[in-house]
């Protein structure tokens, strides 16, 4: 069952304790393609959702995205290789969007401060 609710601040928490204990986090993928949107939050960007379970991104393989699937990027690799490819390219993350596709729309850089700061 799905820990996040309509409070999008602690769904975003959950995102960084849930990403710390498993060392993992969550994108829907269909071949080599990744789920990218438009933001809702700032014209001519685009939101690459994340989640921190895989029960969470799953339950949006639906409708446009149901060719995709849940598949896990290792927090090291999406640290290392992920945040400052996505910041180089003004792309968002949309964090642990709920059933509604509510979520913050976080900088990269930004979420991985406070997943590196989470660590102290």
């Amino acid at each position: 069952m799905s820990q996040l609710t309509a409070d999008i601040q602690q769904n975003y928490a959950l995102f960084i304790q849930q990403a710390q204990d498993t060392q993992q986090v969550w994108a829907l993928q269909f071949d080599d393609e990744w789920v990218v949107c438009d933001s809702s939050e700032q014209a001519d960007r685009d939101v690459m959702p994340v989640w921190s379970a895989q029960a969470d991104a799953q339950r949006h393989c639906v409708d446009e995205w149901a060719d995709y699937q849940a598949a896990p990027i290792a927090l090291e690799e999406f640290m290392e290789e992920w945040v400052n490819d996505l910041a180089d390219d003004q792309v968002l993350l949309g964090i642990n969007w709920n059933a509604d596709l509510d979520g913050i729309e976080v900088d990269p850089l930004t979420l991985a401060r406070d997943l590196a700061d989470s660590e102290l």
